[in-house]
């Protein structure tokens, strides 16, 4: 089974632990596929990325196709001879790469497929408010995450949990499924099963995020608000605007909240702040307290910090 021959392709650090797993437990990893170096910040310097750094680092063939169907690529990876293709968040492959290997190619998705099908799982849970979600292998084919499902296993949700650790509890659930179904497929003791026929009702969508899907509705209720502070932190982070009596164009990304039921009367949006430790802003059935935030230009910091070293709120 450790002798088959696997091409892994992975791009972020999602993709990083099922790679290191598959090193670690001696598994025949003949070459890894990943984005392109990119150039980014102020001096335009070249990034390889976190798939990239640690193949490279253990000595790992490392393809990087600009555009995957491209002969001079398909060559490459035909020459690798895989027997078995494995994706964790990468692009869309074409036919002529994900049917290339015999025993085909199986990608780890983020949530319980048929559900949250798309880019961003972890960010969509979180902010409809699930208490739990898991993890998908499924065999690729023509359509984006519609596969045959090999294995899932579910995780648990806490109250606590916002997309960064969601994001590693995933990670290293994931990492194991990988393993758990390179053996069910070697073995052929698993029917991959349709996702029609998973008992499971739910097909919400998980698209990318833009900026825009950030902004915060004052007007909302206070659950629905901190889940979608949770759901966006630490990155991209959850944010507002403050106008008028605080001047324009005053930008803070939030990325923790409290919460306080109160029949306050005010209008939704308003600020409360005491000027020293407390920043709390009306919604529909009660206040939001920000706790952990960043203006624009500034370090993010806890509002104590916040209030101690910026006039922004007159104390009330």
């Amino acid at each position: 089974m450790k002798n088959i021959r696997i091409v892994y392709m992975g791009t972020p650090e999602f993709a990083v632990y099922p790679l290191q797993l598959l090193v670690e437990k001696g598994y025949n990893v003949v070459g890894v596929v990943t984005m392109p170096d990119k150039k980014a910040g102020r001096g335009q310097k070249l990034f390889q990325s976190p798939v990239k750094t640690y193949a490279a680092a253990h000595g790992l063939p490392v393809l990087q196709p600009e555009k995957l169907k491209d002969e001079t690529f398909l060559q490459e990876l035909k020459a690798l001879n895989p027997q078995l293709g494995i994706v964790v968040a990468f692009r869309m492959l074409p036919e002529a790469v994900w049917s290339m290997p015999p025993m085909g190619t199986f990608n780890l998705h983020a949530s319980l497929l048929p559900d949250y099908r798309g880019a961003a799982p972890i960010n969509w849970c979180l902010m409809n408010g699930d208490s739990t979600t898991g993890v998908t292998t499924f065999l690729l084919d023509q359509q984006i995450d519609t596969g045959d499902i090999i294995l899932q296993r579910e995780i648990a949700i806490a109250p606590e949990d916002n997309a960064g650790t969601l994001h590693d509890k995933l990670m290293y659930a994931g990492g194991t499924l990988v393993l758990d179904s390179i053996r069910a497929l070697a073995e052929k003791n698993v029917r991959p099963l349709r996702q029609t026929e998973m008992a499971s009702g739910l097909m919400r969508p998980a698209p990318k995020i833009f900026k825009e899907d950030g902004r915060i509705d004052w007007n909302g209720r206070m659950t629905d608000i901190r889940n979608k502070v949770r759901g966006l932190s630490p990155y991209p982070a959850a944010w507002t605007d403050f106008g008028g009596a605080y001047g324009e164009g005053i930008s803070m990304k939030i990325f923790t909240v409290g919460t306080e039921a109160a029949d306050h009367g005010l209008a939704c949006g308003t600020v409360v702040c005491d000027g020293r430790k407390t920043l709390k802003i009306a919604c529909q059935d009660g206040f939001v307290h920000l706790l952990d935030v960043q203006l624009a230009g500034k370090k993010r910091m806890d509002v104590k910090a916040l209030l101690n070293g910026v006039r922004l709120f007159d104390p009330k």
